[in-house]
């Protein structure tokens, strides 16, 4: 449950025989999940497919007299509601499907509910649109880099006495057309094996504070914000902060984020054009003098490599933790400044596309927001 509104692929799936042993628990297309334990709790989505769900989630089956979007809605707005019914107040909080189902809900006409699931859902697909160019434009810059930076294909195609394929001349110039050895195996020729921590200008570990979701301050990005390198902005919550922290801990454009602790640890972030934001204790900032080095080390800290350097520094620990200096001791192939800033030039536009994008998924989410709760309530007419 990563925030889309209808699941319809996963990360794990059955085999027949699995899904033969708890049939029990399948639930159809269209059924309404919602999260009912842990700091998660009150997360809806609709299934895309037929699925099973484990014991963390309370689904809806829904009947023909009413929408299952229009449901999923009502439900996404009630997580305060959701985590107050809960069982006890523990640490780990629980709505067990007894309470759960004794949760009511507002229906108007069916013809209003789906009229209302009509103007809402327009929002969510433009939103849904955002996000899927946004991954195909990810994709392009991943892909350059993997293509000149860990591949090394246009010094191979200049060792061949070949043209560099998608070069401008003078692009293919920066390149060199041979190899030498280094701590990394062989890299082009002028290169430099070097830890990240070497060529940074700073390295910053973010403050503490309370998150709210109310917008009295400036955003405050957590360790649960940077899954996957991606980032919702109209998710992150915000913070008080004085102009003193505002000033240390603002977030700039070609700020890199890594996290230190946890299940996340090592997952990364390269903030571009972000909005008045500040950063939490559990991640840290990496800042480099050069724009070109610096988003260079931002796809660098998405790659195998470095997860691998990661899992060797945390060890497998139960309760991975890994300090600022250890995180950004590993080591990769530094080009010359042209070479990166060339590799800057052509990426830019890709990540300034995602960062438009990102702001109008953002203004769509407010404005949303300010609609889903007059429109279930009845205050306002989907057909006005």
């Amino acid at each position: 449950m990563d925030g889309r509104k209808t699941i319809s692929t996963t990360v794990r799936n059955l085999t027949e025989a699995g899904a033969a042993s708890v049939k029990g628990s399948k639930i159809p297309a269209g059924s309404v999940m919602v999260s009912c334990i842990g700091s998660d709790m009150g997360k809806a989505a609709i299934a895309g497919c037929d699925c099973v769900t484990n014991q963390q989630i309370n689904s809806i089956v829904v009947d023909d007299r009413f929408c299952s979007e229009f449901i999923y809605y009502n439900l996404s707005t009630r997580k305060a509601e959701i985590r107050h019914q809960a069982a006890g107040g523990s640490a780990q909080p629980i709505l067990n499907k007894g309470d759960f189902s004794r949760l009511e809900i507002f229906l108007p006409p069916l013809a209003e509910q789906k009229a209302i699931a009509a103007v809402l859902g327009a929002l969510d697909d433009k939103i849904e649109l955002n996000r899927r160019m946004n991954a195909t434009l990810e994709t392009m810059a991943r892909a350059l880099f993997q293509s000149w930076f860990v591949d090394f294909d246009p010094v191979r195609a200049k060792l061949d006495g070949r043209q560099p394929i998608g070069l401008d001349p003078d692009t293919a110039a920066l390149f060199p057309s041979s190899f030498q050895a280094s701590l990394l195996g062989l890299i082009p020729h002028g290169w430099k094996a070097d830890t990240l921590k070497n060529r940074a200008s700073r390295i910053q570990y973010g403050f503490t504070q309370r998150a709210t979701e109310k917008p009295n301050g400036p955003h405050f990005l957590r360790i649960t914000d940077i899954g996957g390198g991606r980032l919702d902005w109209a998710s992150v919550p915000f913070c008080q902060a004085t102009d003193e922290e505002l000033e240390k801990y603002r977030i700039i454009d070609g700020d890199i984020f890594i996290a230190r602790t946890g299940a996340s640890t090592g997952e990364s972030f390269y903030a571009v054009e972000p909005p008045q934001a500040v950063f939490a204790s559990y991640l840290i900032r990496l800042q480099y003098p050069s724009r070109g080095i610096g988003r260079l080390v931002g796809e660098f800290a998405r790659t195998p490599d470095y997860a691998s350097y990661v899992a060797g520094i945390i060890g497998g620990s139960a309760q991975p933790n890994a300090s600022a200096q250890a995180l950004a001791g590993a080591t990769m192939a530094f080009p010359t400044e042209a070479i990166a800033d060339a590799f800057y030039r052509t990426v830019r536009p890709l990540d300034l596309m995602r960062a438009a994008n990102d702001r109008e998924s953002h203004a769509l989410t407010t404005l949303r927001v300010t609609l889903l709760p007059k429109l279930l309530s009845g205050e306002m007419s989907a057909a006005g």
